[in-house]
């Protein structure tokens, strides 16, 4: 079994978590490339920092019922939802466990939910809860889980759904965004679903997730050519039979881990038929994904952008650079990725929307700002040239970059870890991984 070289070591670290931390690299480095995978996701750090309070469901429910009550309701949910930001972040920069946090965030996009939208940080707290707890757990659970989640039931309207005013939405997410994709179903497949899923709710009293029988379309469904008086987790079970579902987990977990390109067809169908033949074992796909020989081909390497979240928390874990915590959660809705506060259903589209014009700069700003300070160590070492790994250039040029600088010639001539760490930070090299 081959051991992992420095490189290798820190190709697992950064595409798994946020950063490449120098001591988790080191931990990493001459393990077996099997056990350092397995040692990575058995752990789990599930100690979350203490919930802020937020407005209960009941409060909520009463002022959305007039004009006056929803602008009261739009400030709380505006102040909270700063504050449920915030805490998620204080968990990403402090967790022992990264990669279960990295598989909890790639998730937070595979079902988007907005605070804008849902104005309830109560029940996106206990959203964000219910996906770390699916993040490397079963997929089939965790879809019937969201689809009876009460964020997700206001999110894409399925609080409002009943048999006589049918509602689409979550429906029409369902199949395209969660599951089958765009070319494997149909309009009518659509309608039927959403009769299928009338009746769900939230209780307005408790905020739980509530069905209303009277609600409910009771009438045969025919849905992907198939006939039937079937409810919402019946409609569930039959599109988690379907070959596509567990394609497209794969393709995006492809994106998320592997390249930003088009996926190899017959590498989706093998990982998706592990997928589906475990019955959705999430954690064995990504054991599957992560000692591929597409994970480890050195061409997959630093063609990966990182999103806002990996820049800023991967940069404050890695290196001794500080930024006002209170200022973080801001800072990433200025790079285009505020936590809970995706821009459309389909969320973050990633990958090179992250480097478009206007955000670049911004990436650019809060780097340079990161590592300003007084770089002149002639008469002694600030406080960050000590907390730096005490290495050569070479090697700090391998721990922070996945490929070679793209601007070599702008390498500092004076010497210093701290000026040339600096050089690397602000290299467009660093931008990827």
């Amino acid at each position: 079994m081959k051991n992992l070289g420095f490189v290798e070591a820190r190709h697992l670290i950064s595409r798994t978590g946020f950063g490449a931390e120098w001591e988790e690299i080191k931990r990493l480095e001459r393990m077996p490339r099997d056990k350092a995978i397995d040692f990575l996701m058995s752990r789990r750090d599930l100690f979350l920092p203490v919930i802020p309070r937020f407005s209960p469901w009941r409060k909520m429910y009463a002022l959305n019922k007039n004009m006056r009550g929803r602008r009261v309701m739009m400030r709380l949910a505006k102040g909270e939802g700063v504050k449920l930001q915030d805490w998620w972040l204080q968990h990403m920069l402090e967790t022992k466990s990264p990669f279960l946090e990295r598989m909890t965030l790639f998730w937070h996009n595979y079902f988007p939910s907005s605070v804008k939208k849902t104005k309830l940080p109560a029940l996106l707290v206990n959203q964000n809860r219910l996906l770390r707890k699916h993040a490397l757990g079963n997929f089939s659970l965790m879809l019937h889980s969201i689809a009876k989640d009460p964020a997700m039931l206001v999110y894409l309207d399925g609080h409002q759904n009943t048999k006589d005013a049918v509602n689409e939405n979550f429906a029409r997410e369902l199949l395209e965004l969660f599951t089958l994709g765009r070319r494997y179903f149909n309009e009518r497949d659509i309608k039927e679903a959403a009769r299928a899923f009338t009746g769900w709710g939230i209780h307005p009293h408790t905020g739980q997730f509530f069905f209303d029988r009277k609600a409910h379309d009771t009438g045969i469904k025919t849905f992907l050519g198939k006939r039937g008086n079937f409810n919402g987790e019946q409609i569930i079970n039959i599109l988690l039979k379907h070959p596509r579902t567990a394609e497209t987990v794969a393709e995006k977990l492809w994106g998320e881990f592997i390249n930003s390109s088009r996926p190899h067809p017959a590498v989706i169908k093998q990982w998706a038929h592990i997928l589906r033949s475990s019955n959705y074992n999430i954690a064995l796909l990504m054991k599957t994904i992560l000692k591929s020989p597409q994970f480890w081909d050195r061409r997959n390497r630093g063609n990966l952008v990182k999103s806002p979240v990996e820049l800023a928390v991967g940069t404050l874990r890695s290196l001794p650079y500080t930024l006002s915590r209170n200022n973080l959660s801001h800072t990433l809705a200025n790079l285009g990725q505020g936590l809970f506060e995706p821009p459309t259903v389909k969320g973050w589209e990633g990958g090179n929307e992250w480097i478009s014009t206007q955000f670049l700069m911004r990436r650019s700003s809060l780097l340079t700002n990161l590592t300003r300070g007084n770089l002149n160590t002639v008469r002694r070492k600030s406080g960050v040239e000590r907390k730096l790994p005490n290495v050569g250039e070479a090697e700090l040029q391998d721990w922070l970059l996945a490929v070679k600088p793209i601007k070599p010639a702008l390498a500092p001539v004076a010497s210093g870890k701290q000026r040339f760490v600096r050089f690397l930070v602000l290299d467009p090299a660093y931008q990827v991984t």
